[in-house]
């Protein structure tokens, strides 16, 4: 039986990516499939999640300087974009990216001579992740503008007195005190985005050659075996891994933020929110 485990999680463990098997198992299914099939898609719920976070990360920065910048040319542009994807769905986001996307001329566009690919952009790779990019961009955003409007005045002042120029302020006050006030609700930030990346699989992106998330080899086996008692509480429990991963990995930049403060708090509490 062991070894029979170890040649489906040979088969396809990395099935999501292209690596071993082609063909899906139809028969004779085992726990082993469901955990193997599912841990494998898992891989693309990882990708999506990590890099649209690393991304976005970078991007709600950005949008949170404009919005909190005086300049309105700066400031409505960061305010309506965050409103935008804050104010809608995100499932009609993926369907309404999905239908904007298709509507490139399938031949590309040209540019000064250049034919640039548009054909790429309806994979779910892409498409999906340009999606979950730029929601948890504006979801973080209006985090960090919570965060850069609560820097206290006094650090800014005595800054000011160090005689620290804009960039410099910014870089050993503001910046690390607004990551600080904002580190808790973003982390629940990253975990709402790691969950979300399950609905790529019900979004209009279709999955390349049958490699798909964790939520389609659920769906997969639960339609063969009849039977989603099965599947999607396996699903559950690997998200729930994953979660204890962001937690672990988010906490430990939180007590790194906070090492300098007296009686810093060793654990990261989670609180999460209810209603999104």
């Amino acid at each position: 039986m062991t070894d029979s485990c170890w040649q489906i999680v040979q088969d396809y463990g990395l099935r999501s990516i292209g690596i071993g098997e082609r063909a899906l198992p139809r028969t004779d299914f085992t726990l082993c499939h469901d955990f193997t099939l599912i841990g494998s898609g898992m891989i693309w719920n990882v990708y999506f999640g990590t890099l649209a976070l690393a991304f976005g990360f970078i991007f709600a920065t950005v949008l949170a300087l404009g919005k909190a910048a005086q300049n309105p040319f700066l400031r409505k542009p960061s305010e309506w974009f965050i409103f935008l994807f804050r104010g809608s769905p995100l499932f009609v986001q993926f369907f309404l990216t999905y239908e904007l996307l298709t509507m490139l001329p399938r031949q590309g566009l040209e540019f000064w001579g250049l034919t640039l690919e548009t054909s790429w952009l309806t994979r779910a790779w892409a498409g999906a992740l340009l999606v979950l990019f730029l929601n948890t961009s504006a979801y973080s955003a209006e985090i960090f503008y919570g965060a850069l409007r609560s820097v206290p005045k006094g650090d800014l002042e005595a800054a000011d007195a160090y005689g620290f120029d804009g960039w410099k302020k910014f870089r050993k006050i503001t910046w690390p005190t607004m990551l600080r006030l904002a580190w808790p609700s973003y982390t629940n930030e990253a975990i709402f985005l790691f969950h979300s990346t399950a609905l790529v699989f019900f979004s209009g992106f279709p999955a390349f050659r049958q490699q798909g998330d964790a939520l389609y080899y659920a769906s997969y086996l639960a339609d063969k075996t009849f039977n989603p008692f099965v599947a999607y509480p396996i699903a559950a429990f690997y998200f729930i891994l994953l979660t204890l991963c962001v937690i672990t990995l988010f906490g430990a930049i939180n007590r790194r933020l906070n090492r300098h403060l007296p009686g810093a708090p060793r654990k990261l509490k989670i609180r999460p929110q209810l209603v999104r």
